[in-house]
């Protein structure tokens, strides 16, 4: 069985890989290629490309890369085309794997796309192309099943893995001391997580540390801890830090920056500041009370905000259905306005409320993801005949 498979940014990386191992289970002599990050290769996928070509976030940053990745895109269909798999499935990075999707299935080749599209949010015009591109849509969260199959798309719910790595219940204690943090148990601890890209640490880095120290001022007792998914985004993060804490060593000993260990970090937090993404729903199934910052170009934002067809943008509260965490966007992410309402999450006896409907989220949403989505390959494959 040969599998083409494409994934872009860590979180494709971590489903494309989830996905390998549970298939490579039933099928040990599987073989998969196409665009891969560490975890896929580590599980034998063969990278023609390396997955951090596709980590580009929004209209206009995607455009400044378009004649590089209009390249990637038409070698990987030739190769696909010329040496036809199984079965092409898609990881997330919906503008790139769509138009892959769509010749190869016009060639007679099966597609499936995992990670919905966030059609039913904007740009639902796109529903003709994903129906084109795809025979089969694998979703993380039951809200999207649902509007798929409203619209006549065949589509599998199969959860997110997420939702069944992370615990019920989480020991704070336990947390810190695999952090080595020297704090008390009642000690106010802030995880920040400024974004994966390198894209969002430029635009969020001077706004978070503005308001980090800014709050350390009314709290002097506050400690920050800050994990980065990279040595780039660490750098330009810890250059800024460094510039607005040159004249304050002790402001500087507040923050503690960490190679990954992002949910570690989560967990060991009494509240989070972070970048609108899979972060916010890892915050969410830690039960942490969140701060939501989402900030873009001026003129994708703008293009964003006219498409938007839902009144939220994270996940939490899509998933919830109401305005459970706030959302700060644009201008608006700035310490004046970001300071208070971070150090109220640390006295907010309302939480308790919003963390019983967290319970039923992450419920939901544990439906053993990776062996789910393997099944739904596998059952398409011989549906299709291409397995007995």
């Amino acid at each position: 069985m040969r599998i083409g498979i494409i994934a872009g940014e860590a979180s494709g990386d971590i489903l494309a890989a989830g996905l390998m191992h549970a298939m490579l289970e039933q099928y040990p002599d599987a073989q998969f290629e196409g665009i891969a990050g560490p975890l896929m290769i580590k599980a034998g996928c063969k990278a023609l490309y390396p997955a951090e070509k596709l980590s580009v976030m929004g209209l206009v940053e995607v455009l400044s890369h378009y004649r590089e990745l209009s390249a990637i895109r038409k070698e990987l269909i030739a190769h696909f085309l010329d040496n036809p798999p199984d079965v092409f499935i898609g990881i997330d990075a919906p503008d790139f794997n769509l138009v892959v999707e769509t010749t190869l299935k016009e060639a007679g080749i099966g597609t499936i796309h995992y990670v919905s599209p966030s059609v039913w949010a904007w740009r639902q015009y796109r529903l003709g192309k994903i129906s084109r591109a795809v025979d089969l849509i694998l979703t993380l969260f039951p809200f999207e099943a649902r509007f798929y199959e409203n619209h006549s798309i065949s589509v599998k719910y199969v959860g997110h893995t997420l939702a069944d790595e992370i615990d019920l219940n989480i020991d704070i204690n336990q947390a810190r001391k695999k952090l080595h943090l020297d704090v008390e148990s009642g000690d106010p601890v802030i995880a920040v997580l400024p974004g994966s890209r390198m894209s969002e640490v430029t635009r969020l880095a001077k706004p978070f540390i503005e308001t980090l120290l800014q709050s350390l001022k009314q709290q002097s007792d506050l400690l920050f801890i800050i994990p980065f998914v990279n040595d780039k985004t660490r750098h330009f993060f810890e250059q800024e830090l460094n510039l607005q804490t040159t004249d304050d060593s002790i402001a500087r000993s507040r923050f503690i920056l960490f190679d990954g260990h992002s949910r570690d970090v989560m967990a060991a937090s009494n509240a989070v500041l972070l970048a609108s993404g899979t972060a916010a729903l890892e915050a969410l199934l830690l039960k942490k009370p969140m701060l939501v910052a989402y900030k873009l170009s001026p003129i994708t934002y703008w293009i964003a905000k006219r498409l938007l067809q839902v009144p939220y943008y994270s996940l939490p509260n899509l998933l919830a259905g109401e305005y459970l965490v706030e959302e700060i966007t644009q201008n608006d992410v700035c310490a004046e306005i970001l300071t208070p309402k971070l150090l109220k999450l640390l006295s907010d006896e309302l939480w308790c409320n919003k963390l019983d409907v967290f319970d039923d989220i992450h419920i939901l949403l544990r439906q053993n993801a990776n062996q789910s989505a393997a099944q739904a390959v596998i059952d398409y494959l011989k549906e299709r005949g291409k397995l007995s």
